[in-house]
């Protein structure tokens, strides 16, 4: 048969993904299957952006412009501006979801072999990503007894060569919930000017800081407005995941201009995605309110139940709904895979997504979990629960 290309075979397996055969099977043999792999709300999607669609008046189902309407991009432009990011509508093209938004920014900034610095653990696909952009990660390490703070300025800076081309973060952090202080996006600033780097930061989980902290956009940095490119989504803010609508947002024209070609070859976002996310720009601010309430509640009852289970350790987000826990297994990807295959509690089990996945160094996260704690408070305690008794039995 005709040969796969090698990039096709490289590319990595979704750890937050890979499982669902096994999950899938788990619920034909009539388990129940509590999911805490994937970053899916359950949260309600604001009833303003489905509204839009169910009462829309088109009679033709048509193309917008490659970069987005523009008068969506015109209100993205003054949710923005609500935000103390000063941005015009020409400085954003609305991409089919934030994953398309990287795929332009890679393909703008980076040639094949160049290299791009991203602190890990980091969200899977960007492995993926490079892959497909032919492009090599080099990751700064940070570590769960540091509560995955970002790693020494110093540790940046030794890692540029002729090749780098970027720094990219995701602020607030998928998979470890780790906010991002003004200052530690002052001195990742500092870095990209003296070496002329491009940064990137993932800013999906914007609205989701906990705990009295503030979030600190690169996009607020005046300094870095040719080096900050920004990408950004409907998903998790609005829990619109299926209308697969994201931003890619820089000041850096010739930048934009460049990433507009590689929007035009795809030829247009989705429209009537487009019709809902520009109704749920209308969202009150109560809604937000509601749902971090809601969130910290789950965080804090995920992370007490995960401190009771002995040998469990597990660093405490301050944004995003992520955590990542440290269990006393060699291998969580067979743990995770045995869970669905072979475990129960009363018909019920738990999917996982191992974290050696969400990183780029070799044989780093191996007895790793990401949770995401986008489950209501009882299912959440069911889950660990189920953990907790998992634990025993596979380690006995």
């Amino acid at each position: 048969m005709p040969s796969i290309s090698k990039k096709g075979l490289d590319m990595p397996a979704s750890p937050i993904r890979k499982l669902v055969p096994y999950a899938e099977q788990a619920y034909k043999d009539g388990k129940t299957v509590y999911h805490l792999n994937i970053g899916q709300p359950d949260i309600k999607t604001p009833e303003v952006a489905l509204d839009a669609v169910k009462v829309h008046s088109l009679d033709i189902l048509a193309y917008t412009r490659s970069e987005g309407s523009e008068g969506y991009r015109k209100k993205i432009a003054a949710y923005y501006e609500k935000n103390d990011i000063h941005v015009n509508h020409d400085d954003i093209i609305v991409t089919t979801g934030g994953s398309e938004a990287l795929m332009f920014a890679f393909g703008s900034i980076m040639d094949p072999d160049d290299e791009i610095i991203i602190p890990e653990p980091f969200y899977a696909n960007y492995n993926g990503f490079s892959k497909a952009s032919d492009i090599k990660v080099v990751p700064v390490i940070s570590k769960i007894e540091d509560n995955f703070a970002l790693p020494a300025i110093e540790e940046f800076e030794k890692l540029i060569t002729p090749k780098t081309k970027a720094i990219l973060i995701c602020n607030p952090g998928n998979p470890t919930g780790y906010l991002y202080s003004k200052e530690e996006i002052q001195k990742l600033a500092q870095i990209v000017i003296k070496h002329d780097l491009f940064l990137i930061a993932d800013e999906v989980y914007r609205e989701f800081v906990y705990d009295g902290n503030s979030f600190y956009s690169i996009m607020q940095e005046d300094s870095i407005k040719d080096h900050a490119i920004m990408i950004d989504s409907v998903s998790k803010r609005y829990s619109m995941c299926g209308a697969r609508i994201g931003y890619l947002v820089s000041r850096n024209k010739t930048f934009i201009q460049t990433a507009l070609k590689f929007a035009q070859a795809r030829l247009s976002p989705p429209t009537l995605a487009q019709i809902a996310s520009e109704a749920a720009l209308n969202t009150p601010q109560s809604y937000f309110d509601d749902v971090n309430e809601e969130y910290v509640h789950r965080r804090n009852t995920l992370i007490s139940e995960l401190e009771k289970i002995e040998g469990v350790k597990v660093a405490k987000p301050k944004g995003a709904f992520y955590c990542i826990a440290e269990l006393p297994v060699e291998n969580a990807d067979d743990f995770a895979q045995w869970l669905l295959e072979k475990f129960d509690v009363d018909g019920e089990t738990v999917m996982v997504a191992p974290a050696a996945g969400f990183y780029s160094t070799p044989g780093v996260g191996l007895n790793q979990i990401r949770i995401a704690y986008v489950l209501n408070e009882s299912s959440l305690i069911k889950a660990v629960n189920i953990l907790k008794e998992a634990l025993k039995v596979y380690n006995s």
